[in-house]
């Protein structure tokens, strides 16, 4: 959300007349926290109950994903309490104007392509180029369509990279996400020295190998592999329950 204010989007759609909201699926104390510590210049909104996603696909402007798995693998990486009554939505994008004609929409969905959601979400002034586009066109032009092929902020990395972060970030005792906590580093900062912990990692294996007997260590390293990989399994198993957030739920 950061990028729509570096890049001057928020001024140009409050030019063009139209303002900016954040809504997310934390309280609305979490979302203030990250208001402030991401120095936002417009309103977030703490939405758990998922009442304006339902909005939305109500009046067919936007059908979002919610997770509805386990919030297990969120809570590890959190510093607060987790809470999700109705599952965590996926992310999108909607423009819309007073008279509800659609500049533009985009929809995460979940794949194994975006880690399932975790990346990948248009850029700030590609979003806006389609919004200005748009507003060209005048009030008798149709609805835009769901953008299926966006400018992308940042292309996911190999799944196995992920997954790999993920158990350094753990300390190679489980997966551990990289879920937003107020005061904490950026994602990319947290994930990059996450994963050099691999090298001191290997580095104590090899020691072990080294200088110990060979057949203890040779059985540690199996059971640790066996157990990270039910880790794995398991938790991250519970990003693949998505469902479509509609007003009939």
């Amino acid at each position: 959300m950061r990028s729509y204010v570096d890049t001057g989007v928020v001024e140009k759609i409050r030019a063009a007349g139209g303002e900016v909201y954040a809504i997310t699926s934390e309280p609305q104390n979490l979302a203030d926290q990250a208001h402030e510590h991401w120095e936002l210049n417009f309103e977030n909104v703490g939405d758990p109950h998922q009442e304006i996603p339902r909005t939305c696909d109500e009046r067919d402007w936007l059908t979002l994903y919610a997770n509805k798995g386990d919030l297990e693998f969120l809570q590890r990486g959190a510093n607060w309490a987790v809470e999700h009554p109705k599952g965590y939505f996926q992310p999108g994008v909607l423009a819309v104007t007073n008279s509800g004609r659609i500049l533009y929409r985009w929809r995460s969905v979940p794949s194994a392509a975006n880690l399932n959601g975790t990346l990948a979400r248009p850029t700030a002034q590609y979003a806006w180029s389609a919004i200005a586009r748009a507003l060209a066109a005048g009030e008798d032009a149709t609805n835009a369509e769901h953008d299926d092929n966006p400018e992308i902020d940042s292309a996911p990395p190999p799944r196995l990279i992920f997954i790999a972060a993920l158990i350094a970030n753990g300390w190679f005792l489980r997966v551990k996400s990289f879920v937003y906590s107020p005061g904490v580093e950026p994602v990319p900062r947290r994930f990059n020295a996450a994963f050099r912990r691999w090298l001191l990692f290997f580095a104590l294996w090899i020691a072990a190998a080294v200088f110990l007997p060979a057949a203890p260590v040779a059985t540690a390293f199996v059971c640790w592999l066996v157990w990270i990989v039910r880790d794995v399994r398991g938790t991250l198993g519970s990003l693949d329950v998505q469902q479509e957030i509609n007003a009939r739920q």
